[in-house]
């Protein structure tokens, strides 16, 4: 039996809108120090209206905002940016594949930001300034999706042909950061290393707010642009067609800007699995296939989601905290593991 969806698209994306506020806030409140809630608005309000300085200086408000502004709150952004980011990103490509096990790495820009910045931290070019490392990712990103589009040109663009070149860029670049790590300098490096390739949010600051908000932001609202075509893809090439739909053009529009935003999220936050692939997942049983609100509903739970393991992140064995990507994994992968074992394929999938 079908099980029952939610009937309003807009129910869906206000429970979700609702579940992220309660969750970001929430970020900024709890921590090694528990942050009283009008301390955090206050906070949040000041920073916002540029009193950060007055904020900082007042004797009831300054240790509060000092957590509030410089520490937690970046960290937060980059959380609901990324998991955002990664789960639309999923969403995209699971329609342009038409497959429910594809997420943002199928197509290796993963694997060419992780690449790109072990390369950076052996060389020592990460420490350069604190934009080197995420700029490094970003653009071994690009220089992924663009030799993965350029190659399946060469064959005819379609899905299975960016899937193989995906599969073998990735195996290259796997061969590539391996290497990088042997040679590695010191032990230092390939701690950087480690942690990076699981996905962290730690030291996250208003600089990488700024490396990923626009990029992240722009290509989100895009991509909502899309949702109509999306929703022709499903249907298959030959029927896309028939529409009128230019499949080839937005194939290639939709996959590059995912992959823009995909980079942008890993640059400043490592590799972080699961996002991309579960939630999409769980947003299309619950509110069916229709991108025009599929879409927006998971940004919004892929931010939720990374807002929560963040905060468990940090608060389940404190004072030592969690890698984000930890946690992401712990939880992720139990629930991909009985959407596999559901015994059919989700919502919104033809056999």
């Amino acid at each position: 039996m079908q099980k029952r969806r939610l009937s309003s698209p807009a129910v869906a994306i206000a429970i979700a809108a609702v579940l992220a506020a309660v969750l970001f806030i929430a970020a900024l409140a709890i921590g090694p120090v528990t942050i009283a809630l009008p301390d955090v608005l206050a906070s949040v309000w000041a920073q916002i209206t540029g009193r950060g300085e007055i904020a900082r200086q007042d004797p009831a408000l300054g240790s509060a905002y000092n957590v509030v502004a410089t520490i937690r709150l970046p960290r937060a952004i980059i959380a609901a940016l990324v998991g955002a980011a990664l789960a639309v990103a999923g969403t995209v490509m699971q329609a342009i594949f038409r497959n429910p096990l594809a997420d943002p790495g199928i197509i290796g820009v993963s694997a060419g930001a992780a690449s790109a910045a072990v390369l950076a931290i052996v060389t020592g070019f990460s420490a350069v300034a604190a934009w080197a490392l995420p700029a490094s990712a970003f653009l071994g990103a690009l220089g992924a999706v663009a030799i993965v589009q350029l190659a399946a040109a060469m064959r005819g663009g379609g899905p299975a042909t960016l899937v193989l070149v995906g599969i073998a860029l990735s195996a290259f670049l796997g061969a590539v950061t391996a290497a990088a790590i042997a040679n590695a300098p010191s032990d230092s490096d390939i701690r950087g290393v480690a942690f990076w390739l699981n996905g962290d949010l730690v030291a996250r600051t208003w600089e990488h707010v700024a490396i990923a908000s626009l990029p992240i932001v722009l290509g989100i609202v895009l991509l909502l642009f899309f949702s109509r075509d999306l929703n022709i893809l499903l249907m298959g090439d030959q029927a896309a067609r028939t529409t009128g739909v230019n499949v080839r053009r937005v194939r290639v529009v939709t996959l590059t800007v995912a992959a823009l935003i995909t980079a942008s999220a890993v640059a400043v936050s490592g590799v972080i699995g699961f996002v991309g692939l579960v939630v999409p997942h769980l947003i299309r049983l619950i509110i069916g296939p229709n991108h025009k609100s599929l879409l927006p509903t998971a940004a919004l739970a892929g931010a939720a989601f990374l807002l929560a393991a963040d905060t468990i992140a940090r608060m389940l064995f404190a004072p030592v905290t969690l890698q984000t990507g930890t946690v992401v994994a712990f939880i992720g992968s139990p629930i991909f593991l009985w959407l596999l074992l559901r015994g059919r394929r989700p919502a919104g999938w033809s056999a």
